[in-house]
């Protein structure tokens, strides 16, 4: 089994910054993309930043040049920095991962439980 365990979030001012990490445990194999998303209020889970084995990174246009993703493989871990904060990011916000657990296996997706972030003054 594969968890991954969010942490970062917090109360921050508009135009702060956070940074969010996430932390892949359990037997992966290979980890094809892993990305950050964000469930506003009313609206479904939207992709924010997903970052693959390229690698190759892919922003929403509501955070590109505020954003950035990065990960580490051989600590399995990815993180989301994010700068020049506004209300309207505030929402939980998920880590996510499709790796494979071993020779052979296909990819699978999993989910993190989520962290808050509230942008607000």
């Amino acid at each position: 089994q594969v968890q991954l365990v969010e942490s970062g979030g917090g109360l921050v001012q508009p135009g702060g910054s956070l940074r969010l990490s996430c932390a892949a445990s359990g037997s992966i194999y290979s980890k094809y993309r892993m990305a950050w998303y964000r469930q506003t209020p009313g609206k479904q889970r939207e992709l924010v930043a997903v970052i693959t084995s390229g690698p190759i990174t892919n922003y929403a246009d509501t955070v590109k040049g505020r954003f950035t993703i990065s990960r580490d493989n051989p600590k399995n871990t990815v993180s989301l920095q994010m700068n020049s904060l506004k209300s309207e990011d505030t929402a939980p916000f998920f880590c996510n991962a499709v790796v494979t657990r071993y020779i052979g296996d296909s990819p699978r997706e999993y989910w993190g439980q989520g962290t808050q972030v509230t942008v607000s003054s």
